[in-house]
């Protein structure tokens, strides 16, 4: 193979002109006829004993071109983007045919996607306000009021009349013109009043009765009630009432906190609750730190980004979501079916995160490049070692999936984030200014954090992870 001509024919777009010599096509030509000779039948010679000069002279000398071609073509074409020194995006190649013969070989053209030269702003020194952290004691009383309402239990009354807030258990029969009506009738129907969970007036009309009281409820269907026979209608409900039940709550204080914790005391459980809560909250923080300074590199991107970059970034994402899917028991065709949606319009909803995620990632590629950031053979192997331990995988099977140049090009993505928030100016601030709050990109590049976090952390779930998780399938 040699690479005859590279030429730039538009914008992250060139042609690399490609020659095979005869020698090489000829082999190839004999090894597709090896991989067909078993189904081809020539008169005067059994089923695949036919030799190839017989095969070629019966059905042309051009039988085995493309399958030959077929066999090479990803080899050579790899070869020459190699020799290019271009740096290519993993897209649909155009190919062009210039000529093919056993004698001479083959000459033939690929344009290929290269990623973009892209230019960004100033990366050092950018400002950002972060919130400052702080947990209120009324939050941690509503996580232990919370806590104590999952460890209610209900008890029956039996000396007074139903209210709002009680669990009753009742029979019911409803009739529209005197007449009962599908769905209208229960048995030992157990309903919360107050909950809103029937029509308005059914349950404030349960209210003040007793246990074996029989009566009867007046309402009026809903003008857009989803039966059409009933709606805009009055009916009649005959109730008879069974029990009455409320929700008693544990008595918060020590004891409490020794059944539902770790802990002896309530002061040692709210204590541990704050510090989780606090620690949660300056997470937050940081993350919105991170997505405002993401922001503001995206916006200073220059340069022309190849559509195929976002579309393989969309792909990707439709392959994750339906990779989560899967490991619920759905599919994402049931899920479209689920949500009335079309792959497009499931598709056209990743794109704002993924032209975010696009440019970020080149952004902090170029940092990279810039600030001349690399990751040390002590970080490749760390990463190896913590992929293999999340995989439950040995680690040189891990390395024999993913290479370590992908490991070192992550594991550099995010020292380049490390890098950025080093060098910003950062203001802790009580609350943040109108301005800083409506950055139109901040939200749109919260997915983008996230997966450039993630890169720093675990080497990029969308490349190297996936690999990983595909060898250990393999397994």
């Amino acid at each position: 193979m040699s690479l005859k001509e590279t030429k730039k024919i538009e914008t992250n777009r060139h042609q690399l002109e490609i020659v095979v010599d005869g020698e090489k096509f000829r082999e190839a030509i004999k090894a597709a006829y090896a991989q067909n000779a078993d189904k081809i039948s020539i008169p005067g010679f059994r089923k695949g004993k036919a030799p190839l000069s017989f095969v070629e002279k019966y059905y042309g000398s051009e039988i085995f071109f493309e399958d030959a071609l077929n066999l090479i073509y990803g080899e050579v074409v790899e070869e020459a983007i190699t020799e290019s020194g271009l740096n290519v995006i993993n897209d649909k190649m155009d190919f062009e045919m210039v000529s093919i013969s056993k004698e001479d070989g083959v000459d033939f053209k690929v344009t290929v996607t290269t990623y973009p030269e892209i230019e960004i702003g100033e990366y050092k020194g950018l400002k950002a306000e972060k919130l400052i952290a702080k947990v209120e004691d009324e939050e941690i009383d509503a996580q232990i009021n919370a806590m104590a309402e999952r460890n209610s239990r209900m008890v029956e009354i039996n000396d007074r009349e139903t209210k709002l807030g009680d669990t009753v258990v009742i029979d019911f029969e409803g009739f529209c013109d005197g007449v009962a009506f599908d769905g209208g009738k229960a048995e030992g129907f157990s309903l919360e009043l107050g909950s809103g969970q029937f029509i308005p007036g059914f349950e404030d009309q349960v209210v003040g009765h007793k246990i074996g009281e029989e009566f009867d409820i007046d309402v009026n269907f809903p003008e857009e009630y989803g039966a059409e026979n009933l709606a805009g209608k009055p009916a009649v409900f005959k109730i008879k009432l069974h029990e009455i039940k409320v929700k008693e709550l544990p008595e918060i204080d020590d004891e409490f906190a020794k059944d539902v914790s770790e802990f002896d005391t309530l002061a040692d459980l709210k204590a541990d609750l704050k510090a989780k809560a606090l620690e949660r909250k300056q997470k937050v923080a940081d993350e919105e730190v991170e997505n405002d300074l993401v922001a503001q590199i995206v916006e200073s991107i220059k340069g022309e980004i190849p559509e195929a970059m976002f579309e393989n970034r969309l792909n990707q994402s439709v392959e994750e979501f339906a990779y989560r899917l899967q490991s619920q028991g759905l599919d994402l065709e049931t899920y479209l079916k689920y949500t009335n949606s079309t792959v497009e319009d499931f598709k056209a909803s990743f794109r704002p995160q993924a032209e975010s995620q696009v440019k970020f990632r080149l952004a902090l590629e170029k940092i990279v490049e810039l600030e001349k950031i690399t990751a040390s053979e002590e970080d490749i192997n760390e990463q190896f070692e913590k992929m293999a331990k999340e995989y439950g995988m040995e680690v040189d099977k891990i390395k024999a999936a993913i290479p370590a140049t992908e490991i070192a090009k992550d594991l550099a993505v995010g020292k380049a984030i490390d890098f950025i928030k080093e060098n910003a100016v950062i203001t802790e601030v009580e609350a943040k200014t109108e301005k800083a709050e409506k950055k139109p990109a901040a939200k749109k590049t919260t997915a983008a954090k996230k997966t450039t976090t993630a890169k720093k952390t675990t080497t990029a779930k969308k490349t190297t992870t996936k690999k990983a998780e595909e060898t250990k399938d393999a397994e």
